[in-house]
């Protein structure tokens, strides 16, 4: 199979360091141009990743007939206009998430996408993951019984007022840059959707961003909580919690690329981690296996596994977090 061409958009700092390399370890992709509004600075990326092209406008890498996908890790207001813009021009597009601001407007891709015939996806590195994988399926085999409980914590700490996930305008704050996380895992661990969500948001009073948000999604067959926040100690945390077991996720969002990652599975339910068993897995770089596999898709033109309709389902529950925080209730998803 020929490697897919991409162009990478902009030289934001999770495209540079974490995405593109980890895109160019890939079998199926081959990174050929990467573009910024400072032509200096793409040339930079460009140089220092072996990347052939640098562009001073996305409007250049759009127009090079070459490129057939572009990774689009932006700030998240121009997730949604400048994926509209790619896709407009033939580039199937992977959207780092949020895909969107709200679920309407990302509901607008999925008329774009039938439009042009190009692949979206939203960039949820995690569902790629063979530890994820795993879990789902040890849920799905019954190993745990009845799921009912999926419960999660997401923290970092940022205090950077220049930071794009500081400024509350164009997208900022916990719950859009890390508590979509939770919310995406919990729906792809109980294979359904919430049908209504309360948050706690607490917003720090200088950046007006969301630096702390506790939340409950009732699904129909359990419920999901989590608490994010970008203004604690780092830590990351899963248990998927059944009537006959558990499993716990160790570091479930930011999986080392670089050493084995590892899930507790526990049926006896001692206390702590006594009857708990460890199934390990080899070292994998998530980003990796997503640029593959959606290379893959479009080389194969097999149908995405997460396309943009799951992306807008995810919105939908965001959407209602931020509406309960504001109303202090349980929102219908």
């Amino acid at each position: 199979m020929d490697p897919v061409k991409w162009g990478i958009i902009s030289t934001a700092k999770i495209g540079r360091e974490k995405v593109t390399p980890a895109m160019q370890q890939g079998n199926a992709v081959q990174i050929e141009a990467i573009a910024s509004r400072d032509l200096d600075a793409a040339r930079k990326v460009a140089n220092d990743l072996g990347i052939p092209k640098a562009y001073g406008s996305y409007e250049e890498l759009f127009n090079d007939p070459e490129i057939e996908a572009v990774y689009n890790p932006l700030p998240n207001h121009l997730h949604v206009p400048v994926t509209i813009q790619a896709a407009e021009a033939g580039k199937h597009v992977l959207c780092e998430k949020p895909i969107a601001l709200t679920a309407d407007e990302a509901a607008r891709l999925i008329e774009v996408r039938d439009r042009t015939g190009v692949r979206i996806e939203e960039a949820f590195m995690v569902r790629h993951h063979p530890q994820w994988r795993r879990a789902r399926e040890i849920v799905r085999e019954g190993l745990i019984g009845e799921l009912r409980a999926f419960q999660a914590f997401f923290s970092y700490m940022n205090l950077d007022p220049e930071n794009i996930r500081n400024k509350a305008d164009i997208g900022g704050g916990g719950i859009y840059d890390i508590g979509c996380y939770p919310t995406v895992t919990a729906r792809f661990i109980f294979g359904d959707e919430p049908t209504r969500a309360v948050a706690l948001i607490e917003r720090d009073p200088d950046l007006k961003t969301d630096r702390l948000a506790s939340a409950i999604l009732d699904f129909p067959k359990g419920h999901a909580t989590f608490t994010c926040s970008t203004q604690l100690l780092p830590f990351q945390r899963v248990e998927i919690l059944g009537t006959k077991g558990r499993i716990e996720v160790r570091i479930p969002y930011n999986a080392p690329p670089d050493a084995p990652c590892r899930i507790l599975v526990d049926t006896q339910g001692a206390l702590g981690d006594a009857s708990a068993e460890p199934q390990d897995f080899s070292v994998v770089n998530q980003y990796t296996l997503q640029g593959e596999a959606f290379s893959e898709g479009i080389r194969n033109g097999t149908p995405p596994e997460f396309p943009v309709e799951d992306a807008v389902k995810n919105m939908r529950v965001i959407d209602a977090l931020f509406r309960s925080g504001e109303s202090g209730g349980w929102e219908q998803v």
